[in-house]
């Protein structure tokens, strides 16, 4: 068996994926990745050769060797493409067999949940509250407003479930978590997040092979480390700023590159 590749950047939708090849890593010793860094400052994912793999010029896509170098894009549906090609036991889903059935509908239901809604939400808050080059206190509100109603849905899942479906860690799970490490990014303070959600993040963090895929692509989890602290906004709100500049000025020209491609 061939590696797969991942071509990817340290976001939360491309440490989905590797959270989730981290786990296959573990569970199948035959699977290999490997992992491809794209370089968001350079806009490497607007180039004519990744858009080959990936016709919306964003991170992650999924190259796949041993089925002819198939390629997904989509976060969740990569998370589904490597769940159904590379997890033939169910170690993170389950069958179509029998109850399995009903679990398979109710974590395809959470993958959806926070891909249409988690995922674009709390983008867009981080999009108003660090990136915008001109402040819009409507836009700030709005979508922080949604993404702490959306973890209170969580809220009324978790309270009484340690994991989203079935009572064990699924591909559900795996969509979700790295949204809800970087709350704090998004303008979420600790006691703007529910105290379930808390400790759902923690239960994700405290796997290895998250922590492992959390690294890639550059190596550290010094950054989640920072987010993960209580004193976040005090200690590092000048290394935020400075991270904010720099990633607003590529999502600027990221958007005129987009903008000239459509012209």
């Amino acid at each position: 068996m061939k590696p797969v590749i991942l071509y990817t950047a340290g976001t939360p939708n491309g440490q989905k994926v590797s959270n989730f090849t981290e786990e296959l890593k573990r569970a199948y010793p035959s699977f290999e990745v490997e992992y491809q860094a794209i370089s968001l400052g350079k806009n490497e994912q607007k180039e004519d050769w990744f858009l080959a793999i990936n016709p919306n010029g964003r991170i992650p896509a999924l190259k796949d060797p041993n089925r002819g170098d198939f390629c997904v894009f989509e976060t969740a549906a990569i998370i589904l493409y490597l769940e159904k090609h590379y997890d033939p036991d169910h170690i993170f889903s389950w069958s179509d067999d029998g109850d399995g059935v009903d679990r398979r509908s109710e974590v395809t239901q959470w993958l959806y949940f926070v891909h249409g809604g988690i995922g674009p939400m709390q983008g867009q808050a981080n999009h108003f509250v660090r990136y915008a080059p001109e402040d819009i206190p409507y836009g700030k509100n709005r979508y922080v407003t949604e993404t702490k109603r959306l973890y209170q849905v969580l809220d009324r899942r978790l309270k009484d479930h340690d994991w989203l479906v079935g009572d064990k860690y699924s591909i559900a799970d795996i969509n979700a978590y790295p949204w809800l490490q970087y709350y704090k990014w998004a303008g979420l303070k600790d006691e703007d997040v529910p105290q379930s959600v808390r400790d759902y993040i923690d239960r994700n963090w405290a796997r290895e092979a998250v922590r492992e895929g959390m690294k890639v692509p550059n190596g550290n989890t010094d950054w989640v480390e920072k987010m993960r602290s209580p004193d976040f906004f005090e200690v590092h709100a000048k290394e935020a700023e400075e991270k904010a500049a720099q990633a607003s000025k590529w999502i600027q020209d990221g958007m005129k590159k987009d903008r000239e491609s459509k012209a």
